[in-house]
C-alpha cells in the first residue's frame, strides 16, 4: 500500500470515519454510505469518497459500505489490528488524567507504565499504575518494545524528556507541553494544546 504518498490530511481524517462507523454500528446500523457519513461527520460526502478512494474501492453500488467491513479495512490501514502499548512520561494533572481515561482500550491502545522525576510522585498511584523513576524508561521501553509515548511534562523539560524518550526507542510522541519539539525525520509527533485551538476559535467570535 502506497501510506507514504497519502497525503497527511486525509489520514488524520481516517479515525474520525473510524469513530462514526464504531457509533454507526453500535447503534445497530450494518451498511452506511458517503452522504449519511458526511451528515455524522460535517465532511462533504465527496471528500470521504475521495479520501478513502487513496486506499482501494469499499462500496458497492446500491448498498453503500459495509460498516462493519469498512471499519475492519480502515483498522487495516491504520495499524490498527494490534494492541499498541504506551508509556506516559509526567505524572501531574495532565498525565494523571490521560492515564485513567478508559477509552484506550477497546480502541488499540493500552497504557503500560507512567514516569515522573520527582522523588515525591515516584512510587505513588496513578490509578492502577505505579509511578515509575523516568531513568528506568530506556529499560522499559526497549524490554517491552514500545514505540509510542505521551509526554505530559511543562514546557521546560519536554524536549529533555522527549530526547530522553527517542534515545530509548520511541518514534511517536504525543506532546502535551506547550512547546515544540526538535526530533529526528523518523519520529513523528502529533501536539496538544487546548490553548492553541481555543486562539483558532476566537478567530471566528465576534
Amino acid at each position: 500500500m502506497p501510506a507514504k504518498r497519502v497525503p497527511d490530511i486525509v489520514v488524520a481524517r481516517l479515525p474520525l470515519y473510524l469513530r462514526a462507523l464504531s457509533a454507526m454500528q453500535n447503534g445497530g446500523k450494518e451498511f452506511t454510505s458517503s452522504q449519511e457519513m458526511a451528515q455524522w461527520l460535517g465532511i462533504s460526502s465527496a471528500q470521504i469518497r475521495k479520501d478513502l478512494s487513496h486506499f482501494g474501492e469499499f462500496g458497492k453500488q446500491g448498498t453503500g459500505y459495509s460498516v462493519a467491513g469498512l471499519q475492519e479495512k480502515l483498522r487495516q490501514i491504520l495499524n490498527l489490528e494490534r494492541e499498541w502499548p504506551i508509556v506516559i512520561i509526567g505524572a501531574g494533572n495532565i498525565g494523571s488524567a490521560v492515564a485513567n481515561y478508559p477509552g484506550f482500550a477497546h480502541r488499540g491502545f493500552r497504557v503500560c507504565a507512567v514516569f515522573d522525576n520527582d522523588p515525591k510522585k515516584i512510587g505513588s498511584m496513578v490509578g492502577i499504575y505505579e509511578v515509575c523513576d523516568v531513568h528506568q524508561l530506556p529499560e522499559f521501553v526497549r524490554e517491552h518494545d514500545i514505540r509510542l509515548a505521551m509526554i505530559a511534562v511543562p514546557a521546560e523539560s519536554a524536549q529533555e524528556v522527549a530526547d530522553l524518550a527517542i534515545a530509548s526507542g520511541i518514534t511517536a510522541i504525543l506532546n502535551y507541553a506547550p512547546v515544540n519539539l526538535i526530533v529526528p525525520e523518523h519520529v513523528r509527533v502529533e501536539n496538544i494544546d487546548p490553548v492553541l485551538h481555543l486562539q483558532h476559535m476566537t478567530y471566528y467570535l465576534s
